[in-house]
């Protein structure tokens, strides 16, 4: 059973005059309405509810009344589950032993992320059209994260803990309205960044400015010299990221009709069409769609920083750093020399995610629980397993070619340097290869777009993995020395931005 999207949307209508005006569909005009009010309430609360003027209290309130009307508003009845799912969850963290909370709360999240997700699949298929697993994905990531950290705080000693984890360790159970304002909090909503808990109440209470620069007062009561932090402006950085935001989005409604993902299923594209031209096209509705995801996640960057989220003190310029809450690396993901590189800079909220509760914690197929668990957060479409179960695959053929392939390269800094462009090519062809079943979201279809290219990297992958390791080692006196090498990643680098 299948429902159009005029059906399943459960989001207002109030502005259907202006999606016929600008002939979009309802459900984006609503998303796009919803986040430039967010970016606009953002500088109000940064301005006129900062934490010098206002309690606590009163920017959790703020944060969690806003998140509510902004989710009601892009939902409507489907909004019960933005309540329904960190809500169970609470129950379970005020009520279970500590020394296991971690466990029971992932596995109250998923059940319910996964059951959601189930009902979408059932009456929406294959649509991309804005619902509500958008933001319960991001909210399962709060809520399971900050029962892991809850875990570390009462329940491991600091030796124990990672950096990372010793930093995100809560030592107290949050109270009602500091959890739910951490889950509703309407800058990261919709399509996140994932915020951890500590660094959220750290930006309520105004502790995220810790290393911002300081002048010196004159306090006429104590006789003293009192430091008086300048709060750096973000709004440079959040006018720069609305720009590129934009840019992305006209670029994606512009190109992508013409090169539409459903086209990798027609007949006469898979059998009259070259290998040469499949990828290329590949290359290309792939990139097109990453413009998508790169208009959303920018945009909320956007406004997390002008609320004040984001600091992340100063680079060697001196000038304000804010990507310390962000979800992409635009220019690191696109220039990425390795697959490594791209996974890094790509969902790197995501990415914090899985590394915190999986990837630090398990002793044992670190890889494999932590691809397992991003496919079941993202849903049951066959295409997303086809996804990570090559990324797994592809990523043992990258440290396997880098590890016994690579030293034959670093003999000179000329050779390295046809290295890193060989595999700036390469990765964007895997890229590409990997990602396209993500999008298509059906198995049979990528089957056969598979086969239709012979499965050539697959092939070449297998044969890296049985033949690399038995290359003869390259002796340790002719690699050039780790200073040299990096020097072709630079040029690349230095040549790309040049071009852009």
């Amino acid at each position: 059973m299948t429902m159009t999207v005029e059906v399943y949307y459960d989001g207002f209508r109030t502005f259907s005059w202006l999606a016929d005006f600008i002939d979009l569909p309802i459900d984006q005009v609503n998303f796009l309405l919803t986040q430039f009010t967010a970016l606009i309430l953002a500088g109000f609360l940064r301005t006129f509810l900062s934490p010098a003027t206002v309690t606590p209290a009163t920017r959790h309130v703020f944060g969690l009344v806003i998140g509510l009307m902004l989710g009601y508003f892009c939902f409507g009845r489907q909004a019960i589950h933005l309540a329904g799912l960190p809500a169970l969850c609470y129950i379970a963290m005020r009520t279970q032993n500590p020394r296991n909370i971690q466990r029971v709360v992932l596995t109250t999240a998923l059940l319910y992320l996964s059951c959601v997700h189930y009902h979408r699949q059932m009456y929406n298929y294959g649509s991309y059209t804005l619902d509500i697993t958008g933001p319960l994905m991001v909210i399962t990531q709060k809520v399971t994260s900050l029962a892991y950290s809850v875990h570390d705080g009462l329940m491991r000693r600091e030796e124990e803990l990672t950096p990372t984890q010793r930093h995100q360790a809560v030592k107290k159970m949050p109270t009602t309205l500091e959890y739910f304002s951490y889950v509703f909090h309407f800058q990261a909503l919709m399509v996140g960044p994932v915020i951890f808990y500590r660094d959220y109440i750290d930006f309520i209470h105004g502790r995220n400015l810790a290393g911002t620069k300081a002048l010196t007062g004159y306090d006429k009561n104590s006789d003293r010299y009192n430091e008086i932090i300048l709060e750096p402006s973000p709004i440079p950085v959040v006018i720069k990221k609305v720009v590129v935001s934009m840019l992305c989005a006209i670029m994606f409604v512009i190109f992508f009709p013409t090169y539409r993902i459903e086209k990798l299923k027609d007949d006469d594209f898979l059998q009259n069409t070259s290998v040469f031209y499949k990828m290329w096209y590949l290359m290309v509705t792939t990139m097109l769609i990453r413009f998508k995801y790169y208009h959303a996640w920018i945009f909320s960057d956007a406004i997390c920083n002008n609320s004040g989220i984001g600091f992340n003190g100063y680079d060697e310029n001196g000038e304000a750093k804010w990507d310390l809450a962000s979800n992409v690396d635009v220019y690191g993901f696109e220039m990425s020399l390795n697959l490594k590189e791209s996974i890094e800079h790509w969902n790197k909220g995501t990415n914090r995610w899985l590394r915190s509760i999986v990837y630090e914690r398990v002793d044992h197929n670190k890889l494999v629980f932590t691809y397992a668990l991003s496919a079941l957060w993202h849903g049951f479409y066959p295409g997303y397993y086809l996804t990570f179960a090559n990324g797994a695959f592809f990523t043992l053929v990258a440290r396997a070619a880098r590890r016994n392939i690579r030293p034959y390269f670093l003999v000179s800094k000329r050779m390295k340097f046809l290295y890193d462009a060989l595999t700036f090519i390469s990765t964007r062809i895997l890229m590409a290869y990997i990602t396209f079943s993500f999008i298509l979201l059906e198995f049979m279809p990528s089957i056969m777009m598979y086969l239709s290219v012979y499965l050539f990297l697959h092939i070449i992958g297998l044969a890296i993995l049985l033949i690399a390791p038995r290359l003869p080692k390259v002796s340790s006196h002719k690699k050039i020395t780790e200073k040299e090498s990096n020097t072709s990643q630079e040029l690349i680098n230095g040549t790309a931005r040049k071009s852009m």
